[in-house]
């Protein structure tokens, strides 16, 4: 199995393309609730309502080695059949990128993670020989600075075209193995209709719903494959942080199946 039939197959039988990120950052957290214990109360609220989980390096990193701890607890606690995204960005030279790939799918177990292109293709190649897994390309991210590098016209010889296109076409190119995807942020709509009409066979995850302010319905319409499926909506804050109280898991929930319904019913 590779990671994106068994992503397919917890689309099916979720009914759900929402993937909620696990992003507890401790300076939000209710009073007298642990990193993990929050994790796990999230988890058991949403895990009907979604078919991924997403977590950031970062709000773990930041903890120090308890939080390596919390990730590594989380990570067992995810039910088996609902795909766990590695949002770490990685990528370096080839032997520092074979380390990093080791890391996330060897000694983590992770199914899927996201790198950056920027160093080329040696870079991305130690995860992608992980066949089984899958490998989320940066190609149009979601945060108001992306235009800086990746709006670049570049050229390529035959011709020139902003910097996040020629990053997908090298994606096709290098998915031998059909394990690869691509970022594409929902705050850049026209972006994410090109990269889709170009590259109908790529799935997308997409960030940038909620509080970057992108916009949900047009996300769906545009980032959609024709079979209706291809992309995964990640939220992150706007689900697990529903509720600063001692009810945020509930609330937690409630927004999860929101937001499931809602993608539903624009796809």
């Amino acid at each position: 199995m590779s990671f994106f039939s068994d992503l397919d197959q917890r689309i099916a039988s979720a009914n759900s393309l929402l993937c909620v990120g696990l992003d507890p950052d401790a300076a939000k957290l209710p009073p007298q609730v642990s990193l993990f214990d929050f994790n796990r109360r999230v988890i058991d609220a949403t895990q009907a309502h979604v078919c991924a989980y997403k977590l950031n390096f970062a709000f773990y990193e930041a903890e120090g080695i308890n939080g390596w701890e919390v990730l590594k607890e989380t990570l067992r606690y995810i039910p088996a059949d609902i795909p766990a995204i590695a949002d770490a960005k990685r990528a370096d030279i080839g032997n520092t990128s074979k380390a990093y790939a080791y890391a996330a799918f060897d000694e983590l177990g992770f199914d899927a993670v996201t790198v950056n292109p920027y160093l080329g293709f040696d870079s991305i190649e130690p995860f992608l020989e992980y066949r089984d897994r899958g490998v989320f390309i940066l190609c149009r991210t979601s945060n108001p600075g992306a235009a800086d590098f990746q709006s670049l016209l570049v050229s390529t010889g035959e011709h020139t075209i902003p910097l996040y296109q020629v990053v997908a076409e090298k994606a096709t190119q290098w998915n031998t193995f059909g394990n690869i995807g691509l970022v594409m942020g929902a705050t850049s709509i026209d972006d994410l209709r090109l990269i889709r009409q170009q590259h109908p066979e790529l799935p997308f995850l997409v960030p940038g719903i909620g509080s970057q302010g992108g916009d949900l319905e047009l996300a769906v319409l545009h980032g959609r494959n024709f079979q209706r499926t291809g992309l995964i909506i990640n939220a992150s804050r706007q689900v697990i942080f529903a509720s600063s109280g001692p009810d945020f898991a509930d609330a937690a929930g409630r927004s999860a199946k929101k937001l499931k319904d809602e993608i539903n019913r624009y796809r």
